[in-house]
């Protein structure tokens, strides 16, 4: 048993990893991917330590509940749409509970105050700048799970942001009217023996569809990169899925404590409400790994190998592909991708995109656009390829990197970086001079 195990293990983590799409059916490398994406989600989920992560947004969330609710009343109110806000709101904090009610009785002291000048000046910053601080940690952590460095502008953040918050009160009174109108349409299909189930049904079904757009939409826009909208709407589905399971033993729960001990239950109103904001946001959290873990699940072919590969193969590695990128650029040819320079050459692509980085460093590769339709990233000589030699190359390689260290090399350890040095020029005088063009 122990042996199985062990096989196990080491064909999840190790083996699996290593199947190229040639070596087995289609079907069986479905399945693999499968079995790939949910043990690298699961992986990357305690790695990223996104319960943490969820921690901190449901301490953002607390902040700006009060001034996002009072801008989506307001708005709501402006259309006459208030009491059906309040109550699609109500149903959106877990049911008709106490701190919902405290909630929005904030919400309403917020807006009243505010009618009376109050709040205008320092309190109006305020509120902007707790609405504008939720999302913008919410963006921070999707992009540290995508592991995007680069964030919004601080333009587009505040068109984004305010887009959202001037969508979001019109998405929730259309999502309730929509209720509303199905609730009665199917009170007149009672009549109808086979009509009527299906109208149920379908009733029944608007909170799921509701939830899985909800998460969807954030999955695809709220990371700062392209996602594609099959594996955001799988995670979509599966997270909105969780999350009305969830809700759905929250107002239990919530009802239990109630009913069986008043003052407990008076007092676990507001941990109750933390703690729904805490699985809320890590149930959400882990619909992102799991997009990220969909989208990239190639990246991560022979992991163990490239995170441990020596330093003779990356030099192997970028000879290769400076050579074949040499050649294209001579033949007057479309320049090479980083997948087709993985596919073609049946490199890993995380092996792929750490070698061309490295060789952006070192000023001998650069960045240049397909064509003007296409959004992928081709790569071109950045020196004359009639010079462009395995000695220029290795030696820009080796010498990547700082060396300002205060380590005396001109006389205590002279000898050992003259043996070094001249070790390095019998190492390049072999094929040192060789064009990577004509390999």
């Amino acid at each position: 048993m122990n042996k199985r195990i062990a096989y196990l293990w080491k064909f999840l983590t190790y083996d699996i990893w290593r199947i190229t799409e040639d070596e087995v059916t289609k079907t069986t490398y479905s399945v693999y991917n499968i079995i790939k994406t949910v043990y690298l989600c699961i992986t990357r989920f305690a790695k990223d330590r996104v319960a943490n992560k969820a921690a901190a947004l449901t301490y953002s969330t607390l902040l700006a509940i009060v001034p996002i609710l009072a801008i989506l009343f307001a708005i709501a109110r402006g259309f006459g749409f208030d009491n059906l806000m309040e109550s699609q709101v109500a149903k959106g904090l877990g049911g008709q509970t106490e701190t919902t009610d405290v909630i929005l009785q904030f919400v309403n002291s917020y807006l009243s105050q505010t009618k009376s000048g109050v709040f205008i000046g320092i309190g109006l910053v305020m509120l902007l700048w707790s609405v504008i601080n939720l999302v913008n940690n919410m963006e921070i952590t999707f992009n540290r799970i995508w592991q995007v460095n680069k964030a919004r502008s601080m333009y587009r953040k505040i068109t984004d942001y305010f887009s959202m918050l001037l969508l979001l009160p019109v998405l929730i009174v259309v999502s309730g009217g929509l209720s509303i109108f199905m609730t009665t349409t199917v009170k007149h299909m009672e009549d109808f023996a086979l009509l009527a189930p299906i109208g149920k049904f379908l009733v029944n079904l608007i909170p799921y569809v509701l939830t899985w757009c909800m998460f969807t939409a954030l999955y695809i826009f709220m990371p700062n990169t392209k996602v594609q909208l099959k594996h955001a709407l799988i995670s979509g589905i599966l997270a909105g899925t969780a999350y009305q399971a969830f809700q759905f033993l929250y107002i239990h729960s919530q009802l239990w404590v109630s009913r069986y001990n008043a003052i407990y239950g008076s007092f676990a109103a507001l941990p109750l409400f933390l703690l729904w904001l805490q699985i809320s946001w890590t149930i959400c959290l882990f619909g992102v790994e799991l997009t990220y873990a969909g989208q990239n699940i190639g990246k991560f072919s022979f992991d163990a190998d490239t995170r441990k590969v020596s330093h003779r193969y990356r030099e192997f590695i970028a000879i290769l592909i400076m050579s074949v990128i040499a050649k294209r650029f001579e033949k007057n040819e479309p320049p090479y991708t980083a997948q087709e320079l993985s596919e073609e050459y049946r490199i890993p692509i995380r092996l792929t995109q750490q070698t061309l980085y490295e060789l952006q460093e070192i000023n001998l590769l650069h960045e240049v656009a397909r064509d003007e339709k296409s959004e992928d990233t081709a790569y071109q000589p950045s020196m004359d390829i009639g010079k462009l030699n395995v000695a220029i190359l290795l030696d820009r390689l080796d010498t990547r990197g700082s060396e300002d260290f205060k380590m005396d090399t001109e006389t205590k350890f002279n000898d050992e970086w003259e043996v070094l040095m001249k070790a390095k020029e019998e190492y390049y005088k072999s094929a040192g001079q060789v064009l990577l063009k004509d390999l």
